[in-house]
């Protein structure tokens, strides 16, 4: 049985209320409820929030009811494996064992239905612990990102013998991105933290993996979800 969740908590610094705030027609949220429900490979859906607003909405939608999220994983440092946690154990107690944890962030947006089941698919025929969405980064630290020394003077930071005078020469370097997950519930139950068993990377394309923590990022997230919707590359 295959579980999709979403986290979506109330607050935010960078933009308030940006969980539930329409972008193309309808609440951040319902991109990614969306993408869930129409999925036939996914059983039941789960949103983890303290937001009463975005849990009606979700039970509303055909979520399974597992209450606001508790005050100690509503927080700024609350961390996301101790929500994953709270939340599969809360609806394993409605639907009965589950063997896949499926993530999607609420914030990530621009995730195409493929990206869902490319992850799926990796999980399926490599039985990791986790399959974690990432994509190539923008600034290696082998190559063109730096950090000062002592004396304030600046040094590539992961310095190679003899140097790295071109980015493709340079090791390859991912960036964490929040599209997808998929996680085998024993490995999420037993773990402190993300990285502690085999973690694989699905390698998605830049354009598909915009966060939206700022104002600049809800304008350039709108920006490139018009264009797929334009591209007819999803239905609104």
């Amino acid at each position: 049985m295959i579980l999709g969740h979403i986290g979506a908590r109330k607050g935010s610094k960078g933009v308030p209320g940006k969980n539930f705030r329409p972008i193309c027609g309808k609440p951040l949220i319902d991109w990614s409820l969306d993408q869930l429900f129409a999925n036939p490979r996914v059983d039941a859906v789960v949103v983890s929030t303290d937001d009463p607003q975005i849990h009606d909405h979700a039970v509303a939608r055909g979520a399974l009811d597992i209450g606001l999220r508790p005050a100690e994983l509503a927080t700024d440092t609350a961390p996301k494996w101790g929500v994953w946690q709270h939340a599969l154990d809360a609806a394993e107690a409605q639907t009965g064992p589950v063997s896949a944890f499926l993530d999607l962030d609420c914030t990530s947006p621009l995730r195409l239905p493929e990206d869902i089941n490319a992850a799926l698919d990796l999980f399926e025929g490599e039985a990791p612990d986790m399959v974690m969405s990432v994509c190539e980064a923008r600034k290696n630290p082998y190559f063109n990102m730096v950090e000062p020394d002592e004396t304030g003077a600046l040094h590539v930071s992961k310095p190679l013998p003899g140097g790295v005078w071109a980015r493709q020469d340079a090791p390859v370097v991912y960036e964490h991105v929040g599209v997808v997950y998929v996680v085998a519930p024993s490995y999420l139950r037993q773990a402190r933290t993300i990285y502690e068993g085999r973690v694989i990377p699905l390698v998605l394309p830049a354009d598909r993996c915009h966060d939206i923590d700022s104002p600049h990022d809800l304008r350039l997230v709108e920006f490139l979800l018009k264009e797929q919707l334009a591209a007819g590359l999803r239905k609104a």
